[in-house]
């Protein structure tokens, strides 16, 4: 469990990287100024995407929930990082992208989107030993919460993905669960609403999980959901803000268990640190929200054949990654997080201009002043 964010997530096993380049490519920005714009993952959702979704080493073709490394995930981050989103882009993946391990690339091989059904044009090209990812054949997904005010937390930026993108064609949205294709559905479930439990699953999101408690009768739900994924070889995931320990909530159980096939992702700040002071609270929100907050993953671009590329990440040989903003290479993939903006390239080169270096030091002092709005 990180106790904190790391100068970098360094991604050092395998995984299907198709996934979060096809998630960038059909889930555009839900709402707010930018909506319908190309969303662009944080670092900690990144990190968290690329881990669910690691492969075992020993993963063999045909195996479903077995050849990833994790059966099931738990994200907890405070409110507003941005879970609710991002929670939406992976049940989008589950019920229409390459999260199904299909073996290992020799090399050339390509997931093109018209072969599943989608007109959208994009593809993407997989590298020598690259784990190779395929659609499920009948998606059925259930998106779970408390109420219906809070699985409208997910629900709502899902719908409006579907709509502002590409998966339009694809995907029937309703009120109550969305149809894909003729076979596939996406269904809500809440405390007051738990006709479709025990249905067969290939995928459960379970949201909020740290109000999910004996008294409101939401421990047997996710008991329920996960003996139904399992029996479809399918995988769950958990998203929630922090938990009342004295309530002994999914959350909590989820986190207290000891099994090792369980990815967490908790950033927490140092104990020694007090939030009734407005110093030691400032650290505090430095920690818990830096991550998202920081800076933007690398930003991608399509490029004219419609192939999803890295703009400012440079692959090397042996699997290399290095991004403008790292000071080293490392083997496998570095996620850089960085505690301050980068300095535009020509700032850089021209930095001993005095009208330049004031606009490199206005960019810090812009960083800072965003940093104490936080508390």
């Amino acid at each position: 469990m990180a106790k904190a964010p790391d100068p970098g997530f360094v991604v050092d096993f395998p995984t299907i990287w198709a996934v979060p380049y096809w998630i960038e490519a059909h889930c555009p920005v839900p709402d707010g100024f930018r909506q319908g714009e190309q969303l662009e993952l944080y670092p900690w959702q990144l990190w968290c995407t690329v881990n669910h979704y690691r492969v075992r080493p020993t993963a063999c073709v045909g195996q479903q929930s077995t050849a990833f490394r994790y059966r099931r995930s738990q994200v907890v981050a405070p409110q507003k990082t941005g879970k609710g989103p991002w929670s939406a882009t992976i049940v989008l993946a589950e019920a229409c992208g390459p999260v199904v391990f299909a073996g290992w690339a020799a090399g050339g091989e390509r997931y093109r989107c018209a072969d599943h059904g989608c007109a959208c044009g994009w593809w993407y090209e997989y590298e020598p030993g690259e784990r190779m990812g395929r659609p499920w054949a009948t998606p059925l997904i259930q998106l779970t919460a408390t109420s219906e005010d809070q699985v409208a937390n997910v629900y709502r930026p899902l719908q409006a993905m579907v709509k502002l993108g590409p998966l339009g064609d694809r995907l029937k949205v309703g009120e109550e669960f969305i149809r894909i294709g003729s076979r596939g559905r996406i269904d809500v479930v809440t405390s007051s609403a738990r006709s479709r439990l025990g249905n067969p699953i290939n995928f459960a999101l379970q949201d909020e999980t740290g109000t999910w408690t004996k008294e409101n009768k939401l421990l047997g739900v996710a008991d329920t959901q996960r003996r139904g994924v399992s029996g479809m070889s399918g995988r769950s995931m958990e998203t929630t803000n922090s938990w009342d320990p004295s309530e002994s909530s999914v959350a909590q159980l989820t986190a207290a268990s000891k099994q090792d096939d369980i990815f967490r992702y908790h950033p927490q700040a140092p104990k020694s640190l007090s939030y009734g002071y407005k110093r030691q609270r400032r650290k505090i929100h430095a920690v818990v929200y830096a991550v998202g907050a920081a800076r933007r993953s690398p930003r991608r671009e399509i490029s004219r054949s419609g192939r999803a590329s890295r703009r400012g990440v440079r692959r090397y040989p042996g699997g290399r990654i290095r991004t403008p903003s790292s000071t080293r290479s490392l083997r496998g993939s570095r996620i850089v997080v960085t505690t301050r903006p980068a300095c535009p390239a020509a700032v850089r080169r021209t930095k001993r201009n005095s009208r330049t270096f004031t606009l490199f030091t206005e960019c810090q002092r812009s960083w800072r002043n965003a940093t104490a709005r936080l508390s």
